[in-house]
């Protein structure tokens, strides 16, 4: 695949973005963005936007936690609330009472809603699972079989992309003896939107990285099978996927 190929998917994917985004006015101080990334209900994501200090403020108002909160997630737990402020923090994103924000100038607006919209599906996919079943996250059962095996890893590592947007890996496998760098993202709900988050971080990282570079998703199949069409999404672009229940085949190819 040349550059312009991967240039040309970039630029077709932020135009399909710019034109699935719709603006409305609320109120005289707030504007609504409805974006075309799904949340798990199905629904548009929607951000709100108000100018702030000669900048502007940016805000999920409440609904990523909140519809967490109501669904049976607690999120209240000590381990659950580090691993929150922890995701949060790889995007530059606050949590203020329950509502994710983000500041932004105008030279970085685009940026920062970005990131704030990448931090939604973040958090969405960290916590959306049912308490009573799931006795563990699966970024934590992700990284603890990474040490279970002695693979040595880089957690949560950021990559700006040719777009000059910020990408956030799970984990990052240094290249060494000829192996080259493997980047980790564990997806606890495999589905279009989060294959397409993916692909795009791939496709914006991988020409600013080692050529010989590789990519991973691990994909939680304990409750279900990893739609096809995920898994035909990823690896059209050269994203391996690796379902949870298959991820013994992978171990040399991470080990190394």
């Amino acid at each position: 695949m040349t550059i312009q190929a991967i240039d040309n998917l970039i630029g077709q994917y932020l135009e399909w973005l710019r034109d699935r985004t719709i603006l409305r006015e609320i109120d005289e101080e707030w504007v609504e963005i409805t974006t075309p990334y799904l949340d798990r209900h199905n629904d548009y994501m929607q951000v709100y936007v108000r100018r702030d200090d000669g900048g502007y403020a940016l805000t999920d108002d409440a609904y990523t936690v909140t519809d967490l909160s109501l669904s049976g997630c607690d999120l209240d737990t000590p381990k659950r609330r580090r691993l929150l402020q922890t995701t949060l923090k790889g995007f530059g994103v606050t949590l203020d009472g329950h509502a994710l924000t983000v500041r932004a100038s105008a030279a970085d607006f685009a940026l920062r809603k970005h990131n704030l919209i990448q931090a939604m599906l973040a958090v969405n996919d960290l916590f959306s699972l049912a308490t009573p079943i799931v006795v563990s996250l699966f970024k934590e059962d992700v990284e603890s079989w990474l040490i279970e095996n002695r693979v040595r890893y880089l957690p949560q590592v950021k990559f700006t992309g040719r777009s000059g947007y910020d990408h956030l890996f799970d984990f990052a496998i240094p290249s060494s003896d000829g192996i080259p760098e493997r980047l980790l993202k564990a997806i606890n709900q495999p589905s279009k939107n989060a294959a397409q988050s993916l692909v795009f971080a791939w496709l914006d990282t991988r020409e600013e990285r080692p050529a010989d570079s590789r990519a991973y998703a691990f994909l939680n199949d304990h409750e279900s099978p990893v739609p096809p069409s995920v898994i035909e999404a990823l690896t059209s672009y050269d994203v391996e996927a690796v379902a949870w229940s298959q991820r013994a085949h992978f171990l040399d190819a991470l080990a190394a």
